[in-house]
């Protein structure tokens, strides 16, 4: 991964390991909701040490029911 994007990366792992939180799934359970996914992949994107596809992003946010714009926010609530 490119160390000048690592904080994005880390900003929407941080937001998407809050939705899904919120939503009571473990990582196993999210990644068994997205075709061609694993637990340690979620945890990697969660961990912003992932560098993902935008389209495996899209997956998880529509898994999560969130947005692409609240999964890039700052200081999501």
């Amino acid at each position: 991964m490119d160390q000048k994007h690592a904080k994005y990366y880390t900003r929407v792992g941080k937001n998407l390991k809050k939705k899904r939180l919120i939503e009571g799934l473990t990582q196993d359970q999210l990644a068994k909701k997205i075709p061609k996914m694993d637990r340690s992949k979620i945890s990697d994107m969660e961990n912003g040490k992932e560098d993902f596809f935008f389209s495996t992003l899209l997956n998880v946010c529509d898994a999560l029911n969130l947005t692409l714009e609240d999964a890039t926010k700052e200081n999501v609530e």
